[in-house]
């Protein structure tokens, strides 16, 4: 390297005294330095005089040390090696503070160069870069083009027969544009209502822009519950930070979701929007995050930073499309509707004809005996094939009633024999042909046998159970007795001894033949009739009975009926084996019996007679006098007999029996009595009774009777007839009976009202918590005024059943309070809600409160029986127990002790609280159903916390949105959700004060158990 430096020539001139330095000396060390820092200028300095020691020294003093780096830096750069070392530990930093634009343009083409060679070397590595990138938006626009096209397709088919189809096919033809864009044109109508800019960081609500008359609630709390909902489900399905929820549906509302880098537009859609509106929000997203990229990643909850944002958010609410109103097309409608009525009407009755054959084949499956195996429809045809049993019901009889034509069907049945036990029941009847005295029946599923058979037939009944198939019914024939000859023998005689009058003297078999011989009354049974139902051949019976006479009380009783022939008024009877006569009959009957009674065997049963009196003449005319004075109406003034003849005179009310109709059944001769009976008015309750009926004609409302010898009228009648009623009651005798209309009511209209007005009244009086104070009837009108207790009867519900006007009453009632014990008991109940445990109830006008309870309930309880007390109501609680849950309290520490601890600025807790939470989950259910079998039901307030940081507003939707997210995961851990009750406290509530370590703490939801 040549150096074209021209050589240095020092100055001559001497020093000048006006600044005292040394010029000449100064230029020799500047020189002497010159030459160190650079060998090679060595050359310039040739002729300059070397420099003073002294000046060598002061140059090391001054200079030595930078002299010593130029040199390390001089070794440094002729090394390759070291100087790409150090140039690599100060790239970075350099390259950080260099300006953007002078570094691009400086590293553009050698970044240029190097990605292309990377490429062409190894283009997969480019392919796994980009990879992550790209697929997700890939399947994402794809996803968008194939829903795009479906919903083209839909809208198509659906309105591809429409009277719309037809005019927009023309607009298609005309435009010429595709049909399916015509159709999304004219019939996808929608409308953005919101639009939310929301920060994906902290989900705090960047922005929000709502379109005209759109309603919605805190769009701050939205905002927190939407990225509540999305890091739920990231965290649930292990999702990938950059995906998220596209599209929520609610109803005609569509929530549709576009994620950015730093934050997430979300826009709430009402109607059917076309798929492109995906496009338009996310050209707004991608424009904002263009223009404010930094501001969105460093965004605190201050809006300043992004002035332009809301007008761009504007953009998308502005988006609708309605659909426009066109005139009816009345003549295409109504073709439309003849062709759709004349299809309906075929397919009705092609439906109808179906269900009727449905009815019919429902009916044949449930036919026992009867299996259907094909069944088919073809050409208005019916046909039908399968198996039918002989014995089962004709398929075509059940036709009937279905309506179906029977030439449409064409049925093809193979007889075969069913094992249901009815059919085999029938077969077996058929074949074995039972006696009477044994009977076949089906029990459960098994045909059973009962009674009694001979040998013989039992053995054919069990080769018929025998050879039944085995897939058929059992054949019980256990429950069939075997009656032998010599069995029903036996059983006969048995018969024959038990009868009276029948005496067994010997009785064997031999050779098949029956032998028997005794002694047999004539009036006995006949020993052959008794043969009957037996099954005792009389053929193969010889039988020998001798007549005599037996001493049975029965046989005794015939033969003195046949030979005494007692009168109608002798009764003879059997009484505990004495025959005893009873009843009237001549000297010369009784006479007869005493007799017979003396003539009877000292063995025989005694003939008591005693009972019978003896009826001569005289004595059936007393008796017949007796008859006639005990007659109301007939009083016999005097009664004789003169030469049998009988003399009577006296009196006879018209109205009483007839004395000569009574003669009958007296066995006096009428020819022989002589009565003179004079007419009177009896004074007889019946008889007055009879004469008022005659002379007042009462209606059929009103009814005449005798009560304890007072002649009492009752019901209701017109003041006529009443007036008319107490004019006969006057002019009765004074020794006749009472005559008492009071219980005959008023019914002219006037008196009704009035009486219906004063049963309304008494029931209202009867009514506990209602005071009656005054009422009157004045003008047709009635008019009431008291206290009524609000949890008394409805006194207008009380006026149903009284027949008074509802219109008719004025009422004035003043609400009270009744101190009566079951008023007080339902507001006892209403107001202090008493547990399960607890019962309240009424004792001896005392309220009773008896069982269990919370300290609390039991204190509240206590107040409300000292209020009561002043009012003179006693409230016995004397008999409360205080609930002693031991383990309710420990585990009431535990729960209330946990938090969930959350991230700043997230409203789901993080991974590290999973274990928390399930221990918790764990805790709610055993402490909820422990409370449970105690008798109280348990909440637990979820309440949420935040720190200081960011604005009060935000900080209180995300302490709400965390408590409603520790909610929503302690309901997926199996907490049942009626028993969690969430609130958000924001900053009001910390448990620490804020600082860097307070913050992490306050950022929770904390449990509060409450017991009810």
């Amino acid at each position: 390297m040549t150096s074209s430096v021209e050589p240095i020539s020092l100055p001559k001139k001497v020093a000048s005294n006006d600044t005292g330095i040394d010029r000449e000396a100064l230029a020799r060390l500047l020189v002497e330095i010159a030459k160190n820092v650079d060998p090679d200028n060595h050359a310039l300095y040739e002729g300059v005089p070397a420099a003073d020691h002294r000046l060598e020294r002061l140059r090391q003093l001054l200079v030595g040390h930078e002299i010593s780096e130029l040199s390390r830096v001089t070794h440094l750069l002729d090394e390759p090696e070291q100087l790409a070392a150090a140039v690599g530990s100060v790239l970075p930093t350099a390259a950080a503070g260099a300006s953007l634009v002078q570094l691009g343009e400086a590293l553009a083409p050698a970044v240029e160069r190097a990605a292309q060679r990377s490429i062409q070397k190894n283009p997969s590595a480019l392919t796994d870069i980009l990879y992550p990138v790209f697929l997700p938006a890939i399947r994402k626009s794809i996803g968008e083009k194939i829903d795009q096209t479906f919903q083209s397709l839909n809208e198509s088919l659906r309105h591809i027969f429409t009277w719309h189809g037809l005019k927009w096919r023309f607009e298609a033809w005309r435009t010429g544009t595709s049909f399916s864009e015509v159709v999304l044109k004219h019939s996808l109508v929608y409308r953005v209502e919101h639009v939310f800019l929301i920060s994906r960081s902290s989900g705090l609500l960047i922005a929000h822009v709502t379109a005209e008359n759109a309603t919605s609630e805190d769009p701050q709390l939205i905002s927190s519950m939407l990225s509540a909902i999305q890091d739920f489900v990231k965290d649930s399905f292990n999702e990938k930070e950059n995906s998220g929820l596209d599209t929520i549906r609610f109803g005609e509302l569509r929530l549709w979701s576009e994620v950015g880098p730093f934050a997430t537009l979300v826009a709430v859609i009402r109607g059917n929007p076309p798929e492109e509106l995906h496009e338009i929000i996310r050209d707004v997203l991608l424009r904002i995050h263009d223009q404010s990229s930094q501001a969105l990643e460093r965004f605190d909850g201050d809006t300043s930073q992004l002035p332009g944002v809301e007008t761009q958010l504007q953009t998308c609410v502005e988006l609708q499309h309605t659909d426009s109103k066109e005139g009816f097309p009345w003549l295409v409608v109504t073709a439309a509707l003849l062709i759709l009525a004349a299809a309906g009407a075929w397919f009705f009755l092609s439906w109808q004809a179906g269900q009727r054959w449905q009815t019919y084949l429902s009916r044949l499956a449930t036919q026992p005996g009867i299996v259907v195996a094909e069944q088919k429809i073809r050409g208005g045809q019916f046909y039908i094939a399968g198996l039918r049993d002989p014995l089962a019901a004709d398929p075509q009889s059940l036709l009937s009633g279905t309506e179906v034509d029977p030439a449409r069907v064409h049925s093809n049945w193979q007889f075969y024999q069913s094992l249901e036990p009815e059919f085999v029941l029938k077969r077996l009847t058929a074949s074995l042909a039972p006696p009477d005295s044994v009977r076949l029946s089906v029990v459960d599923g098994r045909i059973v046998a009962e009674g009694e058979a001979t040998t013989t037939w039992i053995n054919r009944a069990r080769a018929a159970a025998q050879q039944l198939s085995a897939g058929g019914p059992v054949f019980d024939i256990s429950g069939v007795r075997d009656v032998s000859a010599e069995e029903r023998w036996q059983t006969y005689v048995s018969q024959l001894e038990t009868q009276p009058g029948i005496i067994v003297a010997d009785q064997n078999v031999r050779d098949g033949q029956f032998y028997i011989t005794g002694l047999r009354d004539p009036l006995a049974a006949d020993p052959q009739s008794l043969l009957a139902g037996t099954q005792v051949d009389p053929a193969r019976v010889h039988a020998s009975w001798q007549f005599y006479q037996s001493l049975e009380p029965q046989f005794v009783l015939k033969r003195l009926t046949a030979s005494l022939a007692p009168p109608g008024s002798v009764r003879l009877s059997v009484v505990n084996d004495r025959i005893v006569a009873e009843g009237e009959a001549t000297t010369a009957w009784i006479n007869r019996a005493r007799a017979a009674a003396q003539q009877l065997s000292a063995g025989g049963p005694v003939f008591d007679i005693a009972g019978v009196r003896d009826a001569s003449p005289e004595e059936h005319w007393q008796a017949y006098v007796s008859r006639l004075e005990t007659q109301p109406g007939i009083i016999v003034a005097q009664q004789n007999v003169r030469d049998g003849q009988f003399y009577i005179t006296g009196l006879r009310d018209p109205l009483a029996v007839d004395p000569q109709s009574l003669l009958s059944g007296t066995e006096v001769d009428p020819a022989r009595v002589h009565a003179s009976w004079q007419f009177y008015q009896s004074l007889e309750p019946q008889f007055v009774l009879k004469r008022l009926t005659a002379s007042l004609y009462p209606m059929d409302t009103v009814r005449l009777s005798i009560v304890n010898g007072r002649i009492v009228a009752e019901g209701e009648a017109p003041d006529t007839w009443i007036d008319r009623a107490r004019a006969a009651a006057r002019q009765l005798s004074v020794g006749g009976p009472e005559f008492d209309i009071s219980k005959v009511r008023d019914v002219s209209p006037d008196a009704r009202a009035a009486e219906h007005w004063q049963y309304y009244v008494s029931r209202l009086e009867a009514q506990p918590g209602i005071i009656v104070a005054q009422q009157t009837a004045r003008g047709g009108h009635f008019y009431i005024s008291g206290l009524r207790d609000p949890l008394a009867a409805d006194p207008q519900s009380l006026l149903s059943g009284t027949e008074v006007d509802p219109a008719r009453v004025h009422s004035q009632w003043q609400f009270y309070q009744s101190l009566e014990p079951e008023f007080v008991l339902k507001r006892l109940t209403a107001s202090l809600a008493p547990p399960d445990t607890v019962q309240l109830t009424i004792i001896d006008d005392r309220i009773v409160a008896a069982g269990e309870a919370t300290v609390t309930w039991i204190n509240r309880a206590r107040a409300a029986a000292q209020q009561l007390s002043t009012d003179g109501v006693v409230m016995d609680v004397s008999q409360l127990r205080e609930l002693n849950l031991p383990e309710l309290s420990r585990l009431r520490e535990a729960i209330q002790a946990t938090d969930i601890f959350f991230y700043s600025g997230r409203v789901v807790p993080g991974p590290e609280q999973t274990p928390v939470l399930d221990r918790l989950a764990d805790q709610l259910k055993e402490f909820a159903q422990s409370a449970r079998k105690s008798g109280v039901t348990a909440r637990f307030m979820l309440t949420g916390h935040s720190d200081a940081t960011g604005r009060e507003t935000a900080n209180a939707s995300i302490s709400a949105a965390r408590a409603e997210t520790v909610r929503a995961l302690l309901n997926k851990r199996g907490v049942a959700p009626e028993l969690l009750l969430v609130r958000g406290a924001g900053t009001f509530e910390p448990v620490v004060p804020d600082s860097q370590t307070g913050s992490s703490t306050n950022r929770r939801v904390s449990i509060t158990v409450n017991l009810e």
